[in-house]
């Protein structure tokens, strides 16, 4: 009898022992990464994951946030890996010790959009700033993302270089995503900055036009940045490793530059160039 409980005992503990290897395997197969909201509205990550997927077998988890939120995250080692576009923040992230192996991914840029009326008079004006501070003269509504992501960390610092502060009475600080954003701003016929990308994924349901685009300062670059496993060695840095490296090859680079809406590509892949 007591020959036959022990039995039991050492069976039960190996198949408990199997099972927790089976589910910490299946949970190595998962990645975690935070992005801003713009990959994730654009539509660009259903597009690419599945394929990823399909070559390599692991899947990702995607937690979408304004850049801000998705640094902090990598931060407290909630993530595997981040994909943002606010290149300051993202030095800052690497230099303090939470990222490691940065590297550009694509780009596009922004786009500073509004009603067809235009109350503020910019449709067509080369310069961004200027156009900021004619909606601010004009008292014009003018919806901000306001929530610490890279788009807003854009429109923050041009209107820095306006030398004037966005308090006037049209302007709106909603804490929301880039689609949400937009889709207020086209209700309330309102000014707004926005990614390239979720503009072209979103422009057939806005009743709204791209104002002023061309400026260099609207330049906006994405990168994939792992986090450091040195702080956080629970964390799946292979698995994040093997999605930036497959983010980075040849493949996924040229499906980054076919991806597109409405006829029009979203996103320039640019790793090739490093």
């Amino acid at each position: 009898m007591n020959l036959l409980k022990t039995t039991l005992v050492i069976l039960g503990c190996a198949s408990a022992t199997i099972a927790y290897a089976t589910t910490e395997t299946a949970m190595n197969k998962t990645v975690r990464l935070a992005t801003t909201t713009s990959t994730y509205h654009s539509g660009l990550l259903d597009y690419l994951l599945p394929v990823f997927t399909k070559d390599t077998g692991y899947t990702v988890e995607v937690l979408a946030a304004g850049t801000g939120k998705a640094l902090r995250m990598g931060e407290h080692g909630d993530v595997d890996l981040v994909m943002t576009h606010a290149p300051q923040s993202e030095a800052q992230f690497v230099e303090k010790g939470f990222g490691v192996l940065p590297r550009k991914l694509m780009y596009n840029d922004f786009v500073l959009v509004g009603p067809k009326n235009d109350p503020a008079e910019i449709k067509g004006d080369k310069n961004v700033a200027d156009a900021l501070k004619a909606i601010a003269t004009d008292n014009a509504t003018f919806i901000s993302r306001g929530d610490d992501s890279g788009t807003n960390k854009k429109e923050l610092n041009i209107w820095a270089q306006t030398k004037m502060e966005p308090n006037f009475g049209g302007y709106k600080a909603v804490g929301q995503g880039m689609g949400p954003t937009l889709n207020m701003a086209s209700e309330l016929q309102a000014y707004t900055l926005t990614d390239r990308g979720t503009w072209l994924a979103y422009e057939t349901k806005l009743d709204l036009e791209i104002m002023v685009e061309g400026d260099k300062r609207l330049f906006n670059p994405y990168q994939v940045i792992l986090i450091n496993p040195s702080r956080y060695p629970d964390l799946n840095y292979q698995g994040a490793k093997t999605f930036s490296d497959w983010l980075v090859n040849p493949k996924a680079q040229k499906l980054i530059n076919n991806y597109q809406r409405h006829g029009k590509q979203l996103f320039v892949a640019d790793a090739q160039t490093q």
